[in-house]
């Protein structure tokens, strides 16, 4: 009788450790409700960067952005995803009855400008489409990539002046990095979550620069 109480008992013991284990690695690989801290965050990043794979760059032949975006994908009602992210990321947004924004104020973090012209500012792809084709979504079907293109969902599609969007064009963070150091923790944690999600790979240099740039996400 003895004997069947401890069998029960590891039996109970066995189903509750189990689904706590897994409960907790799904909680790390989603978003938390509350905010992280940068430290955090960067910790998370490092997780996902390693599981990413490392690997060369391949060709861009066959690239062209039609083949991600040929025109903004309708998310609500008549706004399409620049519309909605325009809405989003800036203060005091006011939009026609097509949705367009015209009037607002827009703050670009890759370079700490204050801009009140929607014609001033971009919406960037956080890692540029020409950078994924590179990376492994020239294997993909047109629906994924389009998905990819205006994805609101992931941290992909961000506002930036128009000018640190030109100046960035379609690099990676081995040879263009913000301008302010102090968005560089956010930058790296955005475009790992991005790859990781989409499993697009990495190079080794482009692993080194990401690596580098999460060395400032403290506190």
């Amino acid at each position: 009788m003895i004997f069947s109480r401890r069998v029960v008992a590891v039996a109970v013991l066995t189903l509750l450790v189990v689904p706590i284990t897994a409960v907790t690695d799904t909680q790390e690989a989603a978003a938390e409700p509350r905010k992280r801290s940068q430290a955090e965050a960067g910790a998370l990043a490092r997780r996902m960067l390693a599981k990413v794979k490392v690997a060369r760059p391949l060709s861009i032949r066959g690239y062209s952005h039609r083949r991600f975006q040929p025109r903004w994908a309708h998310h609500k009602g008549r706004c399409d995803a620049r519309e909605v992210v325009l809405a989003r990321d800036g203060r005091g947004v006011r939009r026609n009855a097509a949705c367009h924004p015209v009037k607002g104020r827009w703050y670009s973090p890759y370079d700490g400008k204050w801009l009140k012209s929607e014609k001033q500012v971009d919406v960037d792809h956080v890692v540029p489409l020409a950078y994924a084709w590179r990376s492994g979504a020239s294997r993909w079907s047109q629906a994924r990539r389009r998905a990819f293109a205006n994805d609101l969902t992931r941290p992909e599609l961000i506002v930036v002046s128009h000018s640190a969007n030109i100046a960035k064009s379609g690099q990676g963070p081995q040879s263009w990095r913000p301008q302010r150091r102090g968005y560089w923790c956010r930058y790296a944690t955005s475009w790992i979550t991005v790859k990781h999600h989409y499993r697009l790979f990495v190079t080794r240099r482009e692993k080194v620069a990401l690596l580098n740039m999460l060395r400032t996400c403290r506190g």
